[in-house]
């Protein structure tokens, strides 16, 4: 992953409610959600709901998929396994902690 996805996928999130919109997809598991649930469940305006939806989707952390006259959205898991993995990938890699440092210490 890119610095500069990892960044926009960060700043995306940075919104409370488009957090919030997305750990209900999260929570949601693959099958995701309609958007009226959505809306229902967040107690948002559609006019909101379909902004923050819009961001998530332009950096890759949600899909959205039209069954017939309903759109379903879900939570994009490769992508977000990735953004995590981007963001711990390195963890203590120039202090030696976690288990680097454990081994380090036997």
């Amino acid at each position: 992953m890119k610095l500069e996805q990892a960044a926009r996928q960060l700043e995306a999130l940075g919104k409370p409610t488009r957090l919030e919109v997305y750990r209900t997809l999260v929570r949601a598991g693959p099958n995701g959600l309609p958007v009226g649930r959505i809306q229902e469940r967040l107690g948002i305006p559609a006019s909101t709901l379909s902004h923050h939806l819009h961001r998530l989707i332009l950096t890759g952390l949600v899909t959205q998929e039209r069954q017939a006259t309903t759109l379903i959205c879900r939570a994009n898991f490769p992508a977000m396994n990735e953004l995590l993995g981007f963001l711990a990938d390195q963890c203590c890699a120039d202090a030696g902690c976690g288990a680097a440092a454990d081994e380090a210490a036997a």
